[in-house]
């Protein structure tokens, strides 16, 4: 991306680089969910993949929307969280069961919270451009990765970290 001139820039830019970020983050997690014991875990995961690519077309339609060229911008941030989560659940991954699940509930937060920030950031730019809409549609977006971060954390809480220390 060039250098933004402005909040538009900066906005349209956030789209582009979430959109990028969202296609990285659905390719980490088709690898990943294979490799998942616990079939709660593994349901969120494919639930997970159907949302962000709810997310990503999302991120397109609000592109087309405010007359920008369609397209992403390679995520390098994502690039670096996707490298960890593959890393550590691939060549540095404990055997199958409920250490290596542990360890995709770590990886996938850690991606979860960079959309979290992308999303908040992408429609405090829609707010202050006065797009109503697209706030609406971001927010929406943030809550509900918010939501699936959450139900990540009750089930490591509940059951995985349990099971986990007991390997």
């Amino acid at each position: 991306m060039s250098a933004p001139e402005n909040l538009t820039d900066l906005y349209t830019g956030e789209l582009q680089d979430l959109w990028s970020a969202n296609d990285q983050m659905a390719k980490a997690l088709k690898k990943m969910t294979p490799k998942v014991s616990d079939p709660a875990l593994k349901e969120m995961l494919t639930k997970s993949q159907e949302g962000i690519a709810t997310h990503t077309q999302m991120l397109k339609d609000l592109l087309e929307e405010s007359d920008e060229k369609v397209k992403k911008e390679h995520c390098r941030g994502m690039e670096g969280l996707v490298a960890e989560a593959i890393k550590h659940t691939t060549e540095e991954a404990p055997d199958k069961g409920p250490v290596l699940d542990a360890v995709i509930i770590a990886q996938y937060q850690r991606m979860s919270h960079y959309g979290i920030a992308g999303f908040g950031t992408a429609a405090a730019f829609a707010g202050a451009l006065g797009n109503k809409k697209a706030v609406k549609a971001l927010d929406k977006v943030t809550k509900e990765i918010y939501g699936g971060d959450e139900y990540m954390t009750k089930l490591a809480e509940n059951n995985i970290n349990i099971d986990a220390m007991a390997d």
